[in-house]
């Protein structure tokens, strides 16, 4: 009876802190379907009382078509991102995992000690160097910030996943041969894929979902990523709450898109990673 009692208490807890998790994006999801005026009313309404499509319609139709550039700009940055911390963090993962040298805990260490600290404190300094070698406004400074903060963690993350790995596996197939390069490419990095997924998805997120580097280094609206692009429904005096929730719908869709795709891989390389640190 104890027991039960405990299991409906665990139960209860974790429906009502669901509820509070789904809360914000069902409000979202209906404000986008609803006009400004609806939004403004008194109380929580989910079912929009005058359903429109209109705001969705008005973002995808801004002036210019300013929202697809937009759109462009955090696809091209997001997958240039992710493609830089795949290829720097397999490469440097393996090295630690795989290799002994001169001051390889100093150096994990260090890679640890960046993600202490909170995102903002990295702005001055970083807008100081992209500022010295003239990259400010331009998708290079951006893509140079982004893998700065996504890469301490990849490595971190690619590390235990390739310390879960057999190393006579490698040993095998350099007597069939193989270099220490065609290893790492054939062998190691196929059997992964898990690991590599869930890389690959932190990059994205990162770049996809980061706001106050893009605010910061860019200062034209057509280099403008979506977060930043965003903020402009915000005025000094008002909100366009509904354009602002039909947009933010259509932001997240492409990263919903993502990790159905690669759940499984996201799953199974999250628990694998964990095995062995």
């Amino acid at each position: 009876m104890e027991k039960k009692g405990l299991n409906l208490g665990t139960h209860i807890t974790l429906i009502f802190a669901s509820i509070i998790s789904v809360f914000p994006i069902l409000w979202i999801l209906s404000t986008s379907f609803k006009f400004k005026e609806d939004v403004l009313k008194p109380g929580i309404h989910l079912i929009p009382t005058n359903f429109t499509l209109s705001n969705y319609q008005h973002v995808l139709s801004m002036d210019n078509y300013i929202f697809w550039k937009w759109l462009g700009n955090s696809i091209m940055i997001a997958v240039i991102t992710t493609i830089i911390g795949l290829c720097l963090a397999s490469t440097t993962a393996y090295a630690f995992s795989r290799f002994e040298f001169k001051g390889k805990k100093t150096l994990l260490f260090s890679f640890l000690l960046t993600q202490m600290f909170p995102g903002a404190i990295l702005i001055v300094p970083l807008y100081n160097i992209i500022k010295n070698f003239g990259l400010l406004n331009s998708y290079t400074g951006l893509l140079i910030a982004y893998s700065t903060i996504s890469l301490p963690f990849c490595v971190w993350m690619l590390k235990s996943f390739f310390d879960t790995i057999p190393r006579s596996l490698e040993e095998a197939a350099m007597i069939d041969g193989l270099t220490s390069f065609g290893t790492f490419w054939k062998i190691i990095l196929p059997l992964s894929l898990p690991g590599l997924s869930v890389t690959a998805f932190f990059s994205f997120i990162t770049a996809w979902n980061e706001f106050m580097f893009a605010l910061t280094f860019m200062s034209t609206s057509e280099h403008y990523t979506l977060p930043v692009g965003l903020r402009t429904f915000v005025f000094e005096f008002n909100t366009d709450w509904n354009y602002m929730a039909a947009g933010a719908i259509i932001v997240s869709l492409p990263v919903l898109i993502f990790f159905f795709i690669a759940q499984k891989f996201l799953i199974s390389g999250l628990t694998a990673g964990g095995v062995k640190g």
